[in-house]
């Protein structure tokens, strides 16, 4: 019985990962893949040649003879057929190489791993609008934004449904480093500094656990084709679970559980919103192409679970930072610590980045909090004035709290900045790396780390500390 329950939990996965899903989602909601077909050559050379899910391309029997690859690791086939009368060629990442050009080399590629390790490979199938829209270049367009440390550009796609692009654009957003810029400032500044303190501590520890485990599950992102690439910014990381599905329900699910109880507002409403928010994170990674079926629900769990472990015991954890007398200390060591944990699990990765660079923002915030404890700034309410009412939104609530964001953002852009001129030809100094090519020097982890801690630690504390001050200077308080 219990074999049985366990092949069809696996029966399921393999189920769930199959790429081919992605794809007809992307296809209904008016995703149309440009992929071009294959030379004369490259299907002569298709019978030596693979790709990796992310872009490597190898010889067959090389990787496994040279790297000895074991187990159920398996790789698509560059060879699928797609259709009844048409075969595509690319990158299975999107970035398809030019009908007749020199097949991809694979140069920075990202990961090797198997996509999932449970299945073969899945049937493709088209992404392609039929007949003349491949000719057409009207509505062509290409991923919003590259990645800086890989040069991935992506491929060009066609948008049939443009709502539906921007909402789901919006929807990934709620994931990325300026929405956090944003949001967690304004929480803070305009909001409830208390639940601002709590949601960043399980948004760090949402991070760490989500990249940490796909440095470690290793499965790559979904196959292009037939996904279309939509996004390309995180293409070079692993894929298991959806990091941004995580943060996209964490966040938004403890927001919900810390407020409901400290202020007054309609309990459906709040429950409502931390879905909404959820689901609309979660579908745009499908729509992206950057994640299965089962990575986006596996994503969606896990951050669950890490919310309901860590949620009892937030009011601890944030008693210690700002009365502690060893915070200080003890929030240094275990930040770096787990920042030079997760750099140990895998080879280099923009992953890692993303780790270090959460992990700073937490240490950055917590010491700046517990420098707020201490001098009597910014305190909380006290106990007897909850639960807190919602005040009356007007003209000059919605212009003052706009204009302390402004500001404050302003000021937050204006140190990064400062701090990113600095921080590279300092970590470079002090490591004996060359800097003249910053995207080779950040591949070093110990210029990466430094880089992030400094960067964004010093954000996270001004943001914490000196722009209230600057508030009270300008009278914005």
């Amino acid at each position: 019985m219990a074999s049985a329950v366990i092949q069809r939990v696996i029966c399921l996965c393999r189920y769930l990962q199959d790429p081919c899903h992605v794809a007809r989602f992307q296809q209904r909601c008016g995703v149309k893949g440009t992929f071009p077909r294959k030379s004369p050559e490259t299907e002569r050379e298709a019978g030596e040649l693979e790709l990796s899910p992310n872009g490597a391309c190898m010889r067959r029997g090389q990787e496994e003879g040279e790297q000895g690859v074991q187990g159920p690791q398996l790789r698509k086939s560059a060879d699928t057929s797609v259709g009844q009368s048409e075969s595509i060629h690319g990158s299975p990442n999107g970035a398809a190489a030019v009908s007749g050009a020199d097949t991809p080399d694979g140069e920075g590629a990202g990961p090797t791993k198997s996509s999932s390790g449970l299945s073969d490979a899945p049937k493709q199938i088209s992404s392609s609008s039929a007949g003349g829209k491949r000719g057409d270049s009207r509505g062509r367009v290409k991923p919003l934004r590259k990645n800086s440390l890989t040069g991935d550009v992506g491929q060009e796609f066609i948008i049939e449904n443009k709502f539906l692009f921007y909402l789901f654009t919006v929807g990934t957003e709620l994931g990325n480093e300026m929405f956090f810029i944003v949001f967690f400032p304004f929480l803070m500044w305009n909001v409830d500094a208390y639940v601002s303190r709590q949601v960043i501590v399980v948004w760090v520890w949402v991070l760490f656990f989500g990249q940490s485990t796909k440095d470690l599950v290793g499965w790559t992102r979904p196959a292009s084709p037939p996904v279309v690439k939509v996004e390309v910014f995180y293409n070079f990381e692993y894929s298991m679970p959806s990091v941004h599905a995580m943060t996209g329900t964490s966040v938004p699910f403890c927001l919900f559980l810390l407020t409901y109880s400290r202020w007054e507002y309609p309990f459906l409403f709040g429950l409502s919103v931390a879905i909404c928010w959820s689901f609309l994170v979660c579908i745009s990674r499908i729509y992206m192409g950057m994640h299965s079926v089962l990575e986006v629900i596996v994503g969606f769990l896990y951050s669950l679970l890490i919310l309901a472990a860590f949620h009892p015991v937030l009011d601890v954890i944030d008693a210690f930072y700002l009365s502690s007398s060893s915070a200080p200390l003890v929030i240094l060591l275990l930040h770096v610590g787990l920042a030079l944990l997760a750099f140990s699990l895998d080879s280099w990765s923009t992953s890692r980045g993303d780790t270090a660079q959460a992990l700073a923002t937490g240490a950055g915030g917590a010491l700046a909090c517990h420098l707020n404890h201490q001098l009597g700034l910014q305190p909380d309410p006290p106990l007897s004035s909850l639960p807190l009412k919602l005040p009356i939104i007007d003209r000059a609530l919605l212009g003052r709290s706009l204009l302390r964001l402004l500001v404050g953002v302003a000021v937050l852009l204006a140190v990064r900045a400062v701090m990113k001129a600095v921080a590279i030809p300092l970590a470079c100094r002090l490591f004996g790396v060359p800097s003249d090519d910053v995207r080779k020097a950040r591949q070093n982890a110990n210029v990466e780390l430094t880089y992030r801690f400094l960067v964004y630690g010093t954000v996270a504390f001004c943001c914490v500390f000196l722009v209230p001050l600057f508030f009270d200077y300008l009278n914005l308080s």
